[in-house]
């Protein structure tokens, strides 16, 4: 089993030292990548590409970074895409990004219009690993699961080599999304987005957003634990091991990890699916 994780930059000085206590404990479980977040709107490329710096500094990882289209103009973006090959990072996870304040999309006047016109300029001015966003439950702004099957299958044509799924609760739509796919001839490596559930209100708002449905058995499960964050963090990893194994036995071989900074929780999941540990990698500082 591979499985790689996405982090968000630390926001201040004491995130900071969990954030690195983290990352060495992520480290242990030799992830094919890690990936840092940038913020809400395409917003905080910098402090993206300083925590990518940082990691790189410190330890052998192998790193993405995330970058956006929404609310930026072309120019603004090419040069995000210059920072980050100027910083050592050779992959990108390449993404339209939402509006503000769940506003409908609308591409900058001087932008890029798409996730696809993204994917070619990041092709085009280095040659970057591009990995994307599927969607096993169709994205809020879809018309149909066929047309996000059509955007899938044009991201590759522009670059694109990997797709991460959005977070999903219905494995058998994973599978779904994963025979599509196939059936469709579209050759990209599909990797399952796992989000374990450790706030279950903050998780289900980030759901509706994303138009990602809740079943009922996950909310039942949860239902007045807001106060038990020690029984959350037990059961979040317990619901995510579930699903990963149920993955594995549909073929899924890499897995990665939204672990939207709770770090307890996706080591717990690894160990409980015998995903090999290493020994922590050495600090360079």
């Amino acid at each position: 089993m591979t499985v790689s994780f996405e982090l968000f930059p630390p926001r201040n000085a004491q995130a900071e030292e969990h954030w690195w206590s983290a990352i060495e404990r992520l480290s242990a479980l030799d992830p094919s990548f890690v990936s840092v977040t940038c913020g809400a709107g395409g917003s905080g490329v910098e402090a993206t590409v300083g925590a990518l710096r940082a990691i790189a500094t410190r330890t052998n990882l192998r790193l993405a970074g995330h970058l956006t289209c929404v609310s930026r103009s072309r120019a603004e973006v090419d040069e995000a895409i210059a920072t980050y090959w100027d910083a050592g990072v050779r992959h990108i996870l390449a993404l339209r990004g939402d509006m503000p304040e769940g506003a409908p999309f609308a591409p900058h006047p001087a932008g890029y219009a798409s996730s696809v016109e993204l994917i070619a300029a990041v092709r085009g001015s280095a040659p970057f690993e591009v990995s994307v966003a599927a969607y096993p439950q169709p994205h809020p702004d879809s018309l149909s699961p066929a047309k996000d099957l059509e955007w899938l299958a044009r991201k590759v044509d522009a670059g694109a080599t990997r797709a991460i799924t959005q977070f999903c609760f219905d494995t058998d739509a994973i599978v779904r999304l994963r025979d599509h796919v196939d059936r469709a001839g579209i050759e990209v490596n599909l990797v399952p987005g796992i989000m374990p559930a450790t706030n279950f209100a903050s998780m289900s708002r980030m759901a509706r957003k994303c138009g990602v449905r809740v079943p009922a058995w996950l909310e039942s499960r949860f239902a007045g634990l807001e106060e038990d964050r020690q029984m959350r963090m037990m059961l979040a990893a317990i619901v995510a091991a579930e699903q990963v194994d149920q993955l594995r036995r549909e073929g899924f071989r890499e897995f990665h990890f939204f672990t939207m900074n709770n770090y307890d929780v996706v080591p717990a999941v690894c160990r409980l699916l015998d995903a090999e540990a290493a020994e922590p990698q050495a600090s360079a500082a």
